[in-house]
Order: structure tokens, then C-alpha cells, then sequence
């Protein structure tokens, strides 16, 4: 067995060392933070404020815009306090939370993008049934179990993690604390805790994943079955969003987790980490705001009031 020694902190992947180049990355993490704030706010202001929107499929689209919130939020404001101040170091209770918080609103959003798939199949293959299956106390109840669900897997997996002795480094070839870097740290022998979790993670997002495409399979059957032009783009237009966003957060997320992992960092590492941590959150606002009628009119509505409140 090699010497363990007890890690009280871990060095973070910076961009670059040279300080002009540092202030850029500040910058740009920024903007995209900044965007992604305003678009997801604007999303659940719209969504609060407008009763026309006060149904099960914008509530939960104001759950997303919650998580989204949150996800992006727990990785980009360290990196850029990072940058900022030029320093790599993230104290081990740091590293716990991040990973927790991250995996919370990772796998929520699963769970959450699911019952929205859920959703538009009722809406759309069983509309008599709709008022009934997807009342308010039904989405409040769902909502509540795809957030302990997340909760729960994200305790198991931080737990399992962290359980593992570190002997290798606490140097993390990420901008920020993400499972496969912190098992590459851990001694070769120990990864049997984490294993569980790991199967457990991979059985529930293929479940998900699975759910979803034949939920659409049968939504798509159902809309081309739709006698009138207007009425097959009306439902096409209330699910292409949610399908670019369920695609856009898989597409990533697998990109980056099962990508072959080595031990020396590399560009690549940094920029899958952007795409699956920063681009998701940022890109679905205006997903949704450019692809859905409902949303963009009541956009328009509540900046309106808020530019021209006498009018």
C-alpha cells in the first residue's frame, strides 16, 4: 500500500497562467453566467407573473429554470473567484459541496426532464385525460420526487466518493470538483464503494433516457396522425423545446463522463467541462423563449411593463 496522506485541500484546473488571459476567462465566465441569471429569472418571472401560464407544463419549465439556476451557480462563480484572484485551491469541504450541490441539480433535472417528456405524451396522446392525470397537486407531487430523488442518488454518490482514500494527488485536471478527476486521485484498490453508485446512476439516467425517447416515439406517431397543418405545428411547437433541451443536457453529459480519462490534463478535458457545466444552463432559456409562442408573448408582456410600466 502506498503512504495515504490526508488531503485538506484540492488544486482546481485553471484556463491559463498568464494574468491577461485570466482576466478573460473572468470576463467571459461572466457574461455567459450573467446570461444564463437573466434568462432563467425572466423565464420563472414569466412564468409567476402570467396566469395564463399557471399550468402543469410551465410549472415545471419553472422548475427547470430553478435547477438550471442552481447548476450553473455552483460550478462558474468559484472558477471565476478563481481566475480573479489567481489561485487554483479549493479547501476539501468545498470539493464536497460542490459535488453535492452539482449532483442535486444534475440529477433533478433528469428526473424533472422526464416527467416533462411525461407530460407532453398526456397532453398530446391522451388530451381528454389531461385536466385529470396533470392536475396541480399531481405536478407538485412529481416536482417534489424528481428534487428528493436527485437529493438521495446525490448523497449516495458524494458519500461513496469521498469514502475513498486519496493517495494519488489533489491535483483535480478540471476548472472544477467533478467525479471522474476525483477518482483518478483515489488509490487503485478502493473503488468498489463508488462502483455501486456509479451502476446505480447509469441504470436510473438509461431508464430516463429510454422513458423519454418511446414517450416521444408515441408523441410523434400521434401528431402526424393530426388532420390540419396548424394543429401538428401547434404540438410540435410545445415539444421541439423540450427535446432540444433534453438532448442538449444528455448529449453533453454522456459526452463527458464517458469520454476516455487520463491522467494529464488536456484542453479537451476544460472544454467538455464548459459544454456539459455552462452551455446546458445558458442555452435553455433561450431554447424555450425562441421556440415557444406562449413564453414569448408573455416575455414581451412582463419586459413591456417593467420598460413602460404606465403603458
Amino acid at each position: 500500500m502506498p503512504n495515504q496522506t490526508t488531503v485538506t485541500e484540492f488544486l482546481l484546473r485553471g484556463f491559463a497562467d498568464v494574468r491577461e488571459l485570466q482576466i478573460l476567462h473572468f470576463v467571459v465566465f461572466l457574461v455567459l453566467y450573467l446570461a444564463a441569471l437573466v434568462g432563467n429569472l425572466l423565464i420563472i418571472s414569466a412564468v409567476a407573473l402570467d396566469h395564463r401560464l399557471h399550468t402543469s407544463m410551465y410549472f415545471l419549465l419553472a422548475n427547470l429554470s430553478v435547477l438550471d439556476l442552481g447548476f450553473i451557480s455552483v460550478i462558474v462563480p468559484k472558477s471565476m473567484a478563481n481566475s480573479l484572484m489567481d489561485t487554483r485551491v479549493i479547501s476539501y469541504a468545498g470539493c464536497v459541496a460542490q459535488v453535492f450541490l452539482f449532483f442535486i441539480f444534475g440529477a433533478t433535472e433528469i428526473a424533472l426532464l422526464t416527467i416533462m417528456a411525461y407530460d407532453r405524451y398526456v397532453a398530446i396522446c391522451q388530451p381528454l385525460h389531461y385536466e385529470r392525470v396533470m392536475n396541480r397537486r399531481a405536478c407538485v407531487h412529481m416536482a417534489a420526487c424528481a428534487w428528493i430523488t436527485g437529493f438521495a442518488y446525490s448523497a449516495l454518490h458524494t458519500g461513496s466518493t469521498f469514502s475513498l482514500p486519496f493517495c494519488q494527488s489533489n491535483i483535480i485536471n478540471q476548472f472544477f470538483c467533478d467525479i471522474p478527476q476525483l477518482l483518478q486521485l483515489a488509490c487503485s484498490d478502493s473503488y468498489h464503494s463508488e462502483g455501486v453508485a456509479i451502476a446505480l446512476g447509469a441504470f436510473l439516467a438509461l431508464s430516463c433516457f429510454v422513458f423519454i425517447i418511446v414517450s416521444y416515439v408515441q408523441i410523434f406517431r400521434a401528431v402526424l396522425r393530426i388532420p390540419s397543418e396548424q394543429g401538428r405545428h401547434k404540438a410540435f411547437s410545445t415539444c421541439l423545446p423540450h427535446l432540444a433541451v433534453f438532448s442538449l443536457f444528455v448529449c453533453t453529459g454522456t459526452f463527458s463522463h464517458l469520454q476516455p480519462s487520463s491522467s494529464s490534463a488536456s484542453a479537451l478535458d476544460l472544454a467538455v467541462g464548459v459544454l456539459y457545466a455552462v452551455v446546458p444552463p445558458m442555452m435553455n432559456p433561450v431554447i424555450y423563449s425562441t421556440r415557444n409562442k406562449e413564453i414569448k408573448a408573455a416575455l414581451k408582456k412582463l419586459l413591456g411593463w417593467r420598460l413602460f410600466p404606465k403603458n
